[in-house]
């Protein structure tokens, strides 16, 4: 079956001004307690569902998440800058500037920066999701009660394997 555009959503005729602009420098808006920063450049909010973008600034030896998966959002990893390790749920591949990975709805995946430098990458959710809480929340999980963890996993389509 061919691929067709979706069904049209805007239907002036003129187009409008509507973009969004976000300079290089603009500061993080979340900072880990390992120094890790997060940069919300456009959210589900701000692209009414289309997709989540966050670029994802690691300190070396940051670590990362286990292996899990979506049921509702498909997630992109583009590297921009270092060495992170990617799991694409067959292996661990040590990506590099340029490297890409999708990782379909209900595909198993993780990430980490095990090396001893920064390395920076772009995430790409779609369709958007409300990540800001996940990646604003999730270092607490470990003061949560088991009830507690488990219905913000769920709230957050996040399914651990390990």
């Amino acid at each position: 079956m061919p691929v067709s555009y979706p069904e049209p959503r805007y239907h002036g005729e003129k187009g409008e001004v509507s973009a969004a602009f976000r300079p290089a420098g603009t500061p993080a808006d979340l900072t880990a307690a390992n120094g890790t920063r997060t940069h919300y450049l456009a959210t589900t909010a701000s692209t009414s569902g289309e997709f989540g973008l966050y670029r994802v600034d690691m300190t070396p030896k940051a670590g990362g998440p286990a292996t899990h998966f979506h049921k509702t959002i498909s997630e992109t990893f583009f590297v921009l800058d270092g060495t992170v390790r990617l799991y694409d749920g067959a292996q661990w591949v040590d990506a590099e500037k340029g490297d890409f990975l999708y990782v379909p709805t209900g595909g198993l995946h993780a990430f980490r920066n095990d090396s001893d430098a920064p390395a920076s990458m772009l995430l790409l959710f779609a369709p958007g999701a409300p990540r800001e809480e996940y990646f604003e929340k999730v270092s607490t999980v470990a003061r949560m009660t088991d009830d507690e963890r488990a219905e913000f996993f769920l709230k957050h389509d996040t399914y651990w394997t390990d």
